[in-house]
């Protein structure tokens, strides 16, 4: 599976205010299995994952622990 981070004003917003990364996700991808890779790929704590599908594509809202702020990862991706 293949998470696209958005970058977008909003995004962004969202990860100084929400510790919130947003990611676009394929279609069948399931929140768990959206939650373990993020966890793997960047060895960080997901408190939770809300998904939204939108004009035909599935956009995946990531929040982290407290303990791990987004800030750092959305760094380490070069979205800030």
């Amino acid at each position: 599976m293949t998470l696209k981070p958005v970058t977008s004003e909003k995004a962004v917003k969202m990860i100084e205010l929400d510790n919130t990364l947003l990611f676009e996700a394929p279609r069948i991808a399931r929140r768990d299995e959206i939650k373990r890779e993020v966890e793997a790929i960047f060895n960080v704590k997901v408190q939770e994952v809300r998904t939204m599908i939108k004009q035909n594509k599935k956009f995946a809202y990531v929040r982290l622990v407290k303990a791990n702020p987004a800030i750092d990862i959305a760094t380490k991706l070069g979205m800030i």
